[in-house]
């Protein structure tokens, strides 16, 4: 890249020895403004940047490369920065993997009664890497940070056996960066079950944005398209969740043209993404972004709170700032954008969203709910936190009231969803 001076390229080496790197040309040719790259919304995305690493993390590495270090002698002191970007918030390895037949599922995470996510082993990798992403830990060649399995009969087993659940989510990575062939495999063996109180398969994805050609002109596209066809006319309902983040990742024919081409199976796009500082934390962008989600018959579904995990304090918006980006974003929708919830946090009890800030009995509070729980019971439940107009997340926040802990670190969680 000419554009880049040798600085910004040697903090790219740098930062890229840490957090995964990678793009590719329809990101570079279609989506990046490179006339004034360095704060485009879209290079932010993809490209490592100084504040992505802590000041004592980045001069570390700086240290060694500067001495020739090669990445096999720097691997131990990478590692360690690693681990302490909490590679796996929310307890997703301690609290969520499940086990079926005394065998233990690294490729699968069960938090909510209802819905499963699986992680094939193929499909740990994507088309281009966000610089947020809170699966980095996927990506960076740690077998211990990685959930991944290949084992689809033990994934069916489990699924037998935990008739609670209706949904099944093909995640990563990025499962659409299998072959037809290979993913098909997966769906084959589902359908094939035939297991009843499976109803619904969804598709976690960032190919809409980072390589739409996947569903026009790769080889392989009509035989995908008439894979997602298949799994609706099987009487399941298949819905890709796709993460648009920026208006202008919606503005390319390649892009319109895949989504209609989905659509036509009968497969449901709804769409989600975090609030990124310097890429989409503005509230009338988000709601162009929903409306023109709409107009090409996509649901608006999740915006939610970037995770404490990785890059985000380079990317961090506090909860009181995610919470007016949205307020203001949804009051200039039309209902049929209205399906959007947020801002909603990922954390290890379940989904919190921000539903509003109030003055109650004298106190500035934080109205929260939860959309998701680890216990179902917590589901619909209002509580209350006192107003912290710092807070990024849920552990930020303190009870209100004069109570001690919130309700939710009082009461347990049912046990036998993970075995």
């Amino acid at each position: 890249m000419e554009l880049l001076s040798e600085e910004q390229k040697f903090i790219i080496e740098v930062v890229g020895h840490v957090l995964p790197f990678k793009v590719n040309n329809y990101v570079l040719d279609e989506l990046i403004d490179w006339k004034n790259f360095e704060t485009d919304p879209m290079y932010l995305l993809t490209f490592p940047q100084k504040g992505m690493l802590s000041e004592d993390h980045f001069n570390e590495v700086a240290h060694w490369l500067k001495k020739g270090t090669d990445k096999y002698a720097l691997k131990p002191v990478v590692d360690r920065i690693r681990l302490d970007l909490n590679p796996h918030p929310a307890g997703q390895k301690e609290q969520n993997v499940p086990s079926v037949h005394g065998i233990d599922l690294p490729g699968v995470q069960h938090k909510y009664n209802e819905t499963m996510l699986f992680f094939p082993r193929r499909g740990q990798t994507c088309h281009a890497y966000c610089t947020f992403c809170f699966r980095w830990p996927q990506f960076v060649g740690i077998s211990d940070l990685k959930f991944a399995m290949n084992e689809t009969n033990l994934v069916i087993d489990y699924i037998k056996a935990h008739p609670e659940l209706t949904d099944l989510i093909f995640t990563g990575g990025d499962p659409m960066i299998m072959s037809t062939e290979v993913f098909a495999a997966y769906l084959n063996e589902l359908l094939e079950a035939d297991i009843p109180h499976l109803k619904n398969i969804r598709i976690g994805s960032k190919s809409l944005t980072f390589w739409p050609y996947k569903y026009t002109t790769d080889p392989g596209a009509k035989e995908l398209l008439d894979l997602f066809r298949k799994v609706n006319e099987s009487g399941k309902h298949l819905t890709f969740m796709a993460h648009f983040n920026h208006p202008v990742e919606l503005s390319t024919p390649a892009v319109a043209e895949a989504i209609k081409n989905i659509r036509e199976t009968g497969t449901q796009i709804r769409t989600q993404a975090p609030v990124m500082k310097g890429i989409n934390d503005d509230g009338d962008l988000w709601a162009e972004m929903w409306r023109k989600q709409t107009t090409m018959g996509c649901v608006p579904y999740y915006m939610f709170v970037a995770r404490d995990t990785g890059a985000r304090d380079f990317f961090a918006v506090s909860l009181d700032n995610c919470y007016e980006i949205f307020r203001k974003a949804y009051s200039q929708v039309s209902g049929i954008a209205r399906t959007v919830r947020g801002p909603s946090m990922s954390a290890a009890p379940g989904k919190v969203q921000v539903l509003g800030k109030q003055e109650i009995m004298g106190q500035e509070v934080f109205v929260l709910n939860f959309l998701q729980g680890r216990n179902p019971d917590w589901v619909g439940r209002p509580f209350f936190a006192k107003y912290n107009p710092d807070a990024a997340w849920l552990d930020e926040l303190e009870p209100a009231f004069g109570e001690d802990e919130f309700f939710y670190e009082r009461e347990s969680v049912p046990q036998e969803t993970l075995s």
